[in-house]
């Protein structure tokens, strides 16, 4: 039998070739996959998005009513283990289950919120006795979850938070002072899992009914987007809370922080691909049907460059996300087979793939962003106007750049853990840095190379992640431990990572449709993947001089730039008739096809 292929571990992608083993597409869908995005489209349309306006007046009881109905449809429990009350599916129907309810404006920040950071600290770190009491619950829906970790003057800095615990003389309850804000389910939640220093020392993390004695709310915030989802202040003043509802250990309150938000960064980008597909569909629909100067608006140029755009980045983050939630899938079961317990196996596969949860949260969240403000500009005036949906579409969308670690938290991440992981002796940087430094001194190579489709494409990849090498390996070198304070030099070579891991999860799932289907060039998958693999060049030769530009002067600028301008060039590539293609076939289908 031939060698099972190698699961990359995370960020490997970045030293070694391209290859389409283990690289799951949505093409394959199971039956029973698409029948669950099918009953949660559903869903929406008949329970949810009637009632978008109600939601977002926060009517008393009709979010909870809704959270209710999605549990009892198991949307809420999906992944759940069936010995806690859940279905107990893969991590691949998970993550479309949050695609699918990601449209629905204020419900998917209270369903994601629920499933995500409401239930997940404790099915991943609580106690036999806590999971049994508080999970099955969860699952259904009977109880709501929400997750206390940020204070008015602690947001990304979460360990600084101000919250104290302190045991009391009988060493029954643990007295908790301080508050929480920003707490999304928070006016409506019966559990809440809430982050406090105990002696004013060791962070840990507590599990907070609703009426204990000390523990009050403030009133729903107003906030400028997700209207309808309820976001209050919680405040605890000698709040008593039973020692048996210490969560995890004492002092390791970070593990479970830091642990819940690789899953949640995932969830959220799902998230924002379902609202960013419902928003184009907004968009093109609009577009065939408004005319201006005798004809529908979508026959202009400008209008076809901006829904071809729309989808093509939407096609490449759901190409991106369903290759790493298959990762992630992959190594749970490979984690259970060796024998290790359910919680240890996702949180060891989640963190294995933190480096791709973040850019995904990044790149999600500014898809989202960027289709929902060309979605108004294509509704021109009337998507400034609150009877179209694109306007609440474009306030919605902005905190998702916030939520689950700013953008900028998650772009200083994305360095960090491959660094680390350097350092550690978990990813070989050494060997590929020192090749591309001897790359630089010999004469490039001009042959055409492989005859295959995909060649061109496969050659400009390996490129960009030579010169991703290059620019940071250039910046260890020359900054070593300053590297760190030099932000915008991190933000601009995880802005070529970004680049590079979505060009390359969008060429594999391109290159596993023509093993499946044949020749596809030409067709509308064909023409998105090459307009975002020759922007991407320009984009990261853009990225790699401004990091350079940070640190390199004179002779050593110029050898590097030298590098990186082989490394990022690329040959004549029309994108306009590309983009044209792209409009003519979403228009001819009516919607983005999957």
């Amino acid at each position: 039998m031939p060698a099972t292929p190698h699961l990359p571990k995370g960020a490997e992608w970045l030293l070694t070739p391209t290859d389409t083993a283990h690289n799951f597409t949505p093409e394959e869908f199971l039956e029973e996959q698409l029948m669950v995005k099918e009953m949660c489209a559903e869903f929406l349309e008949t329970e949810v998005l009637p009632l978008i306006d109600r939601i977002d007046k926060l009517e008393p009881g009709l979010m909870p009513s809704l959270m209710d109905k999605a549990g009892a449809l198991g949307l809420l429990g999906a992944v759940t283990p069936e010995e806690y009350g859940g279905l107990g599916k893969d991590f691949i129907t998970g993550t479309l289950i949050n695609e699918a309810l990601g449209g629905a404006y204020s419900f998917s920040v209270a369903a994601a919120a629920h499933t995500g950071i409401g239930t997940l600290p404790i099915l991943y770190f609580g106690t036999p006795e806590q999971k049994q009491k508080y999970i099955p619950k969860l699952s259904t829906g009977e109880w709501k979850g929400a997750y206390g970790l940020t204070e008015p003057n602690s947001g990304s800095d979460a360990l600084s938070a101000k919250t104290t615990a302190q045991l009391n003389a009988e060493g029954t309850h643990y007295i908790l002072n301080g508050q929480k804000c920003w707490i999304t389910n928070g006016g409506f939640a019966d559990i809440y899992t809430v982050f406090a220093k105990i002696d004013g020392k060791d962070f840990s993390a507590f599990i907070i009914e609703r009426g204990m004695e000390g523990f009050t709310q403030g009133p729903e915030e107003h906030k400028m987007g997700i209207k309808g989802s309820s976001t209050v202040q919680l405040y605890f003043q000698d709040c008593k809370v039973p020692v048996e509802n210490l969560l995890g250990e004492r002092g390791k309150g970070h593990v479970i922080a830091f642990n819940i938000l690789n899953i949640g960064r995932l969830k959220l980008a799902a998230a924002t691909l379902g609202g960013a597909k419902r928003t184009l569909n907004l968009a093109l629909e609009y577009a065939k049907t408004r005319e201006q100067f005798q004809q529908p608006i979508i026959q202009f140029g400008a209008i076809q460059h901006k829904i071809a755009q729309m989808a093509t980045r939407i096609w490449v983050l759901e190409s991106s996300v369903y290759r790493t939630a298959k990762w992630i899938d992959e190594k749970e079961e490979a984690l259970l087979k060796e024998g290790k317990p359910f919680n240890e196996a996702m949180l060891a596969a989640a963190e294995e793939y933190a480096i791709e949860c973040a850019i995904l949260k990044v790149d999600g969240s500014e898809v989202l962003d960027y289709v929902s403000d060309e979605a108004v500009q294509i509704f021109g005036g009337n998507g400034f106007s609150d009877e179209y949906l694109v306007s609440r579409t474009y306030r919605d969308s902005r905190i998702n750049r916030i939520f689950e670690g700013t953008n900028e938290i998650n772009r200083l991440l994305t360095v960090d853990m491959v660094l680390k992981r350097a350092m550690k002796g978990r990813l070989d940087l050494m060997g590929p840095a020192m090749k591309v430094q001897q790359e630089l001194i010999s004469i490039p190579e001009f042959g055409a190379g492989e005859d295959s489709p995909f060649a061109a494409s496969l050659k400009m990849l390996a490129q960009f992640k030579k010169a991703i090498i290059l620019v940071a390996g250039a910046a260890v070198q020359k900054l070593m431990k300053q590297l760190e304070a030099e932000q915008e030099v991190l933000m601009h070579i995880a802005d070529m990572a970004i680049l590079t891991f979505n060009a390359e999860s969008a060429l594999l799932r391109l290159m596993k449709m023509a093993q499946q289907k044949g020749d596809i060039a030409g067709t509308m998958e064909w023409e998105m993947t090459h307009i975002y693999i020759y922007e991407a060049a320009d984009l990261i030769h853009k990225s790699g001089k401004e990091a350079l530009s940070a640190f390199a002067t004179g002779e050593e600028w110029m050898m590097l730039m030298m590098g990186l301008k082989r490394f990022t060039k690329h040959p004549p590539f029309n994108a306009k008739a590309a983009r044209r293609n792209i409009t003519a076939r979403l228009r001819e289908k009516g919607k983005y096809p999957l």
